[in-house]
Protein backbone atom coordinates (compact mmCIF):
# COMPACT_ATOMS: atom_id res chain seq x y z
CA UNK A 1 0.00 0.00 0.00
CA UNK A 2 1.30 2.99 -0.87
CA UNK A 3 1.98 6.17 1.33
CA UNK A 4 -1.18 8.95 1.47
CA UNK A 5 -0.39 12.27 0.61
CA UNK A 6 -1.81 14.87 2.88
CA UNK A 7 -4.17 17.87 1.34
CA UNK A 8 -4.60 21.19 2.90
CA UNK A 9 -7.04 23.53 1.52
CA UNK A 10 -6.73 27.31 3.24
CA UNK A 11 -7.80 31.08 2.50
CA UNK A 12 -6.54 31.95 -0.83
CA UNK A 13 -7.60 32.20 -4.30
CA UNK A 14 -7.51 29.21 -6.23
CA UNK A 15 -9.39 26.25 -5.09
CA UNK A 16 -9.97 25.14 -8.28
CA UNK A 17 -6.51 23.79 -8.24
CA UNK A 18 -7.24 21.85 -5.10
CA UNK A 19 -10.48 19.82 -6.60
CA UNK A 20 -8.72 18.77 -8.69
CA UNK A 21 -5.55 17.34 -7.40
CA UNK A 22 -8.08 15.95 -5.20
CA UNK A 23 -9.99 14.36 -7.92
CA UNK A 24 -6.94 13.19 -10.08
CA UNK A 25 -5.22 11.42 -6.33
CA UNK A 26 -8.05 9.87 -4.98
CA UNK A 27 -9.27 8.50 -8.45
CA UNK A 28 -5.62 7.63 -9.42
CA UNK A 29 -5.66 4.91 -6.67
CA UNK A 30 -3.51 7.36 -3.60
CA UNK A 31 -4.68 7.65 -0.67
CA UNK A 32 -5.62 11.04 0.92
CA UNK A 33 -5.26 12.28 3.78
CA UNK A 34 -7.57 15.99 4.15
CA UNK A 35 -8.08 19.18 5.98
CA UNK A 36 -9.99 22.31 5.13
CA UNK A 37 -9.02 25.58 7.33
CA UNK A 38 -12.55 27.64 7.83
CA UNK A 39 -11.19 30.15 5.29
CA UNK A 40 -10.64 27.47 2.57
CA UNK A 41 -13.83 26.61 3.32
CA UNK A 42 -15.47 30.16 2.19
CA UNK A 43 -13.50 30.59 -0.69
CA UNK A 44 -14.16 27.29 -2.51
CA UNK A 45 -18.37 28.59 -1.68
CA UNK A 46 -17.11 31.90 -3.01
CA UNK A 47 -15.31 30.82 -5.78
CA UNK A 48 -16.68 27.33 -7.20
CA UNK A 49 -20.32 27.56 -5.39
CA UNK A 50 -19.07 24.26 -3.52
CA UNK A 51 -20.61 24.32 0.24
CA UNK A 52 -19.11 22.19 3.08
CA UNK A 53 -19.92 21.52 6.73
CA UNK A 54 -15.94 21.29 8.11
CA UNK A 55 -17.97 19.54 11.80
CA UNK A 56 -19.99 16.90 9.12
CA UNK A 57 -17.59 16.95 6.09
CA UNK A 58 -19.22 14.82 3.15
CA UNK A 59 -16.11 14.32 0.65
CA UNK A 60 -18.52 13.51 -2.47
CA UNK A 61 -18.80 17.72 -2.12
CA UNK A 62 -15.46 17.52 -3.42
CA UNK A 63 -14.26 14.46 -5.33
CA UNK A 64 -16.91 12.74 -7.36
CA UNK A 65 -17.08 9.37 -6.74
CA UNK A 66 -17.28 8.23 -10.60
CA UNK A 67 -14.90 9.52 -13.08
CA UNK A 68 -16.11 11.60 -16.61
CA UNK A 69 -16.17 9.63 -19.62
CA UNK A 70 -14.73 12.63 -21.13
CA UNK A 71 -11.49 13.17 -19.15
CA UNK A 72 -9.04 11.83 -20.88
CA UNK A 73 -6.29 13.16 -19.28
CA UNK A 74 -7.37 12.03 -16.12
CA UNK A 75 -8.19 8.55 -17.66
CA UNK A 76 -5.10 8.27 -19.06
CA UNK A 77 -3.07 9.20 -15.68
CA UNK A 78 -5.63 6.58 -13.95
CA UNK A 79 -4.04 4.08 -16.95
CA UNK A 80 -0.32 5.26 -15.98
CA UNK A 81 -0.98 4.60 -12.08
CA UNK A 82 -2.36 1.16 -13.19
CA UNK A 83 -4.96 1.91 -10.41
CA UNK A 84 -7.96 -0.80 -10.42
CA UNK A 85 -9.73 1.34 -7.68
CA UNK A 86 -9.71 4.58 -6.47
CA UNK A 87 -7.70 5.29 -2.79
CA UNK A 88 -8.47 5.75 0.27
CA UNK A 89 -9.63 9.52 1.43
CA UNK A 90 -9.57 10.26 5.19
CA UNK A 91 -10.97 14.22 6.50
CA UNK A 92 -9.01 15.53 9.56
CA UNK A 93 -11.14 18.12 10.98
CA UNK A 94 -8.59 21.62 11.17
CA UNK A 95 -8.50 21.25 15.54
CA UNK A 96 -7.90 17.58 15.78
CA UNK A 97 -4.56 17.53 16.72
CA UNK A 98 -5.05 13.89 17.15
CA UNK A 99 -4.93 12.72 13.64
CA UNK A 100 -1.87 11.33 11.84
CA UNK A 101 -0.74 14.09 9.83
CA UNK A 102 -0.26 16.09 13.74
CA UNK A 103 2.84 13.10 14.50
CA UNK A 104 5.86 12.48 12.66
CA UNK A 105 5.67 9.06 13.55
CA UNK A 106 2.58 8.61 10.84
CA UNK A 107 4.40 8.94 7.24
CA UNK A 108 3.27 9.95 4.35
CA UNK A 109 4.16 10.62 0.60
CA UNK A 110 4.31 14.35 1.26
CA UNK A 111 1.95 17.30 1.71
CA UNK A 112 0.59 19.72 -0.46
CA UNK A 113 -0.44 23.22 1.05
CA UNK A 114 -3.56 24.10 -2.00
CA UNK A 115 -3.96 26.78 -2.43
CA UNK A 116 -1.75 28.48 0.59
CA UNK A 117 -2.74 31.53 2.25
CA UNK A 118 -0.40 34.11 3.40
CA UNK A 119 -1.39 33.72 7.30
CA UNK A 120 -0.50 30.17 6.58
CA UNK A 121 2.44 30.78 5.05
CA UNK A 122 3.55 32.79 8.00
CA UNK A 123 2.22 30.62 10.51
CA UNK A 124 4.27 27.71 8.75
CA UNK A 125 7.87 29.26 8.98
CA UNK A 126 6.93 30.68 12.22
CA UNK A 127 6.30 27.16 13.94
CA UNK A 128 3.00 28.41 15.76
CA UNK A 129 1.03 25.76 14.94
CA UNK A 130 -1.93 27.25 15.23
CA UNK A 131 -4.08 24.48 13.80
CA UNK A 132 -3.49 20.92 12.11
CA UNK A 133 -2.66 22.32 8.85
CA UNK A 134 0.34 24.43 10.48
CA UNK A 135 0.93 21.61 12.47
CA UNK A 136 1.21 18.73 10.22
CA UNK A 137 3.32 21.29 7.75
CA UNK A 138 5.82 21.77 10.65
CA UNK A 139 6.27 17.41 11.31
CA UNK A 140 6.90 17.45 7.27
CA UNK A 141 9.62 20.42 7.93
CA UNK A 142 11.28 18.67 10.85
CA UNK A 143 11.16 14.96 9.10
CA UNK A 144 12.38 16.24 6.15
CA UNK A 145 9.40 15.10 4.19
CA UNK A 146 8.19 16.66 1.24
CA UNK A 147 6.60 19.81 1.74
CA UNK A 148 4.90 22.00 -1.23
CA UNK A 149 3.01 25.08 -0.18
CA UNK A 150 1.19 27.02 -3.30
CA UNK A 151 0.34 30.68 -2.57
CA UNK A 152 -1.26 32.69 -5.09
CA UNK A 153 -1.06 36.66 -3.96
CA UNK A 154 -0.41 39.32 -6.28
CA UNK A 155 1.49 41.99 -5.52
CA UNK A 156 3.35 40.52 -2.63
CA UNK A 157 4.71 42.46 0.52
CA UNK A 158 8.29 42.12 1.64
CA UNK A 159 6.59 39.87 4.13
CA UNK A 160 5.40 37.51 1.86
CA UNK A 161 8.39 37.36 -0.07
CA UNK A 162 10.68 36.65 3.42
CA UNK A 163 8.17 34.24 3.99
CA UNK A 164 8.73 32.38 1.19
CA UNK A 165 12.50 32.52 1.61
CA UNK A 166 11.94 31.52 5.00
CA UNK A 167 9.55 28.36 4.16
CA UNK A 168 12.59 27.57 1.06
CA UNK A 169 15.52 27.80 3.62
CA UNK A 170 13.01 25.46 5.75
CA UNK A 171 12.83 22.92 3.04
CA UNK A 172 9.47 23.40 1.75
CA UNK A 173 9.24 23.57 -2.25
CA UNK A 174 7.30 26.92 -2.92
CA UNK A 175 4.88 26.74 -6.05
CA UNK A 176 3.13 30.18 -6.74
CA UNK A 177 0.15 29.24 -8.85
CA UNK A 178 1.87 30.54 -11.93
CA UNK A 179 0.40 28.52 -14.76
CA UNK A 180 2.42 28.16 -17.90
CA UNK A 181 1.38 28.94 -21.84
CA UNK A 182 3.57 27.10 -23.62
CA UNK A 183 1.90 24.12 -23.74
CA UNK A 184 -1.14 24.44 -25.88
CA UNK A 185 -3.84 26.37 -23.59
CA UNK A 186 -7.00 26.05 -25.02
CA UNK A 187 -8.92 26.25 -22.31
CA UNK A 188 -9.23 26.77 -18.51
CA UNK A 189 -8.93 23.98 -18.02
CA UNK A 190 -5.61 23.41 -19.58
CA UNK A 191 -4.65 26.31 -17.13
CA UNK A 192 -5.89 24.02 -14.27
CA UNK A 193 -4.28 20.87 -15.20
CA UNK A 194 -0.94 22.66 -15.53
CA UNK A 195 -0.55 23.64 -12.04
CA UNK A 196 -1.92 20.02 -10.65
CA UNK A 197 0.80 18.64 -12.73
CA UNK A 198 3.73 20.53 -11.54
CA UNK A 199 2.60 19.48 -7.94
CA UNK A 200 2.44 15.47 -9.02
CA UNK A 201 5.67 15.89 -10.52
CA UNK A 202 6.83 17.12 -7.11
CA UNK A 203 5.39 14.15 -5.60
CA UNK A 204 6.71 11.58 -8.01
CA UNK A 205 3.36 10.60 -9.75
CA UNK A 206 2.71 9.83 -12.95
CA UNK A 207 0.33 11.74 -14.46
CA UNK A 208 -0.51 12.85 -18.26
CA UNK A 209 -2.37 16.39 -17.44
CA UNK A 210 0.20 18.50 -20.01
CA UNK A 211 2.16 18.20 -22.62
CA UNK A 212 5.68 18.54 -21.60
CA UNK A 213 8.21 21.14 -23.46
CA UNK A 214 9.90 18.97 -26.21
CA UNK A 215 6.97 16.62 -26.56
CA UNK A 216 5.41 15.89 -29.51
CA UNK A 217 1.99 16.76 -29.48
Amino acid sequence: MSLPVVVAITGASGAVYAKRLLNVLHHSGYDVQLSISPSGKIVLQQEMGIRLELDNFDPETLVPLTVNANDKRLLETIELNEADKPGDFQYYHYTNFMSPMASGSARSAGMVVCPCSGGTLAGIVGGTCNNLIQRAAEVHLKERRKLILVPRETPLSLGYIDNMKRATEAGAVVMPAMPGWYHGVNSLDDLIDFMVARILDQLEIPHALMQRWGEDA
